[in-house]
């Protein structure tokens, strides 16, 4: 069973940046589907970033399309989330996600619930 364990966040002023990293360990992530995700005060979680390691693909919403740049270190053997021009409402805890399986899709940036291993969270505060 894997563990995913996020780091990174922090309180940081907008228009400032950020590297998430996500280890992951007990498990061989290179053929699953991982993801981050975020979720803010009151909000549904979101999909931000996926990526099939092996695959070296990767996927994003729009809506941070530019901003957000998910990649895998092999060195370290963490995926991470570089986030450039932090607004505040980029404020929340930030979750990284496997989904089991060869399979990855930009459909599953708006499917949570097809992650079947989630970390505990790092939260991301931007002040303006």
């Amino acid at each position: 069973q894997v563990q995913l364990v996020e780091s990174g966040g922090g309180a940081v002023q907008a228009g400032g940046s950020l590297r998430l990293s996500c280890a992951a360990s007990g498990d061989d992530i290179s053929f699953d589907c991982m993801g981050w995700f975020r979720q803010g005060p009151g909000k549904e979680r979101e999909g931000l970033a996926l990526t099939y390691i092996h695959g070296a693909r990767t996927w994003y919403p729009d809506s941070v399309k530019g901003r957000f740049t998910i990649s895998y270190d092999s060195a370290k053997k963490t995926v991470d989330l570089e986030i450039a021009n932090l607004k505040p409402e980029d404020t929340a805890m930030y979750y990284c996600a496997r989904r089991t399986g060869s399979y990855c899709s930009y459909n599953y940036l708006e499917s949570p619930d097809k992650f079947n291993s989630w970390g505990q969270g790092t939260q991301v505060t931007v002040s303006s």
